[in-house]
């Protein structure tokens, strides 16, 4: 019997690029938490000023014209589905972070790769059961971290219950994502799918009364630098890695973000993390670690 062909290796490149993603994202938590407007509105901003970036690259660039031009009836409609989850997502997840800490928002929120490996056993496919213990070690290292809120007061549990909603929806836009990103580029992709969230979001600051303009200029530059590390620098990086590396592998490193979005409000925000900050983290990379070699099995 001939012996099987090895397990391709995952492109370190894109594993180079999956950290500053996730560098990238990690800053999301602490700058929303300190910035001075409403949630939806922060979230409709970040979307709309990434599309104002890629827009014109898409328009520009005579291949993302054809391709978006030229985009099936089907890939059109996931990406805009795509589009849809990420602004739920941000829709549940971003009053969470006024509700409950940041190091609980962000570790409950970042549940995704739980909800992205059942979903994907749902459909069929056949998950390794090292990826499967793989999930359950990065999710217990950011238990380590955050303990998980333990105050019953409601507004911390209603806190708590929103960013573990919006993890569901995060996994949602990955798995979506990686579907589209098989036949699509990272560009046109992404400015289908933050158009649809910005559209989305717009429309419920619009139905909820929320603040869309005259902020100080803290505010503006905040909502600036959120744009630029967290939506086109993290999102737009995961759009580009999740075709090569997967979505499980994709959504366990966004674990990874509540060890980063912990230290960094500690430093800018005072909120300090708990002692078992560093063996989460490393616990977290165990796991992570887990899921990639179950991924290449």
């Amino acid at each position: 019997m001939p012996l099987a062909a090895p397990a391709p290796a995952l492109p370190r490149a894109d594993l180079v690029l999956l950290a500053v993603a996730i560098a990238g994202v990690s800053l999301s938590a602490p700058l929303i938490a300190a910035t001075a407007a409403p949630a939806l509105a922060i979230a409709f901003w970040r979307n709309a000023i990434a599309v104002g970036v890629l827009g014109p690259v898409a328009l520009l660039k005579r291949v993302h014209r054809t391709e978006l031009r030229t985009m099936g009836g089907r890939t059109a409609l996931l990406a805009v589905a795509a589009g849809a989850m990420l602004a739920l997502h941000f829709a549940l997840w971003l009053p969470s972070l006024r509700m409950t800490s940041v190091a609980s928002s962000t570790a409950l929120c970042t549940t995704t790769p739980i909800w992205t490996t059942l979903a994907l056993r749902l459909r069929g496919k056949q998950v390794a059961r090292m990826v499967w213990a793989g999930c359950a070690v990065a999710c217990v290292g950011v238990l380590i971290l955050s303990g998980v809120d333990m105050s019953l007061s409601p507004r911390a549990v209603l806190g708590d219950a929103l960013a573990l909603a919006g993890g569901i929806a995060a996994a949602g836009y990955v798995l979506l994502g990686a579907e589209v990103r098989r036949t699509v580029s990272t560009t046109s992709y992404s400015v289908l799918c933050y158009s649809t969230a910005a559209v989305l979001l717009l429309a419920g600051c619009l139905a909820t009364g929320a603040q869309l303009v005259s902020y100080d200029a803290g505010t503006w530059a905040k909502l600036a630098a959120l744009t630029c590390a967290a939506q086109l620098i993290g999102h737009t990086i995961l759009n580009r890695v999740v075709r090569s590396l997967g979505p499980s592998v994709t959504s366990t490193s966004i674990l990874l973000e509540t060890p980063g979005a912990a230290l960094i409000a500690a430093v800018w925000l005072g909120q300090l993390p708990p002692v078992a900050a560093y063996p989460a983290l490393a616990v977290i990379l165990v796991g992570l670690l887990l899921v990639i070699r179950g991924e290449r099995q």
